[in-house]
């Protein structure tokens, strides 16, 4: 697949951290209640950490005990693309940056949070930066 922000994996490497990179690059998952941004209620947007790319708003953010980040929606459509993942011997539904590929986490449809859209996005505070309003 083609995006707008393409890089060698060096110069991902030399961008990010060793937990950025694994969990943007390779998909891999932080351990939960470590990321920094799970509990913040700072207001503002949180950006794609390797492309900086607009994904999700403070106004979608809710608390749902889970250990990482959760939004109910992203702030645009079409910020993320979702992809079938069966990495782990289950059907979930993957969520990447749409400019740039990057794993972001995974969405979740019907856990009966009273949200707006009954989704729950579940990223890992290290595919995050949040820039406060």
């Amino acid at each position: 697949m083609s995006y707008d922000v393409e890089k060698t994996d060096a110069e991902w490497r030399a961008e990010l951290s060793p937990l950025e990179y694994s969990v943007l690059r390779e998909a891999a998952t932080e351990p939960p209640f470590s990321g920094a941004l799970t509990d913040t209620k700072t207001e503002g947007v949180y950006s794609c950490r390797a492309c900086g790319a607009e994904i999700f708003t403070s106004a979608e953010k809710f608390d749902s005990g889970s250990g990482w980040p959760s939004f109910f929606d992203p702030k645009e459509s079409d910020a993320v693309e979702l992809a079938e993942d069966r990495s782990h011997g289950v059907l979930q539904t993957e969520v990447r940056c749409a400019r740039c590929g990057s794993h972001l986490g995974h969405v979740f449809s019907g856990e009966g949070f009273p949200t707006p859209s009954d989704q729950r996005y579940c990223i890992n505070s290290a595919s995050l930066s949040l820039r406060p309003e």
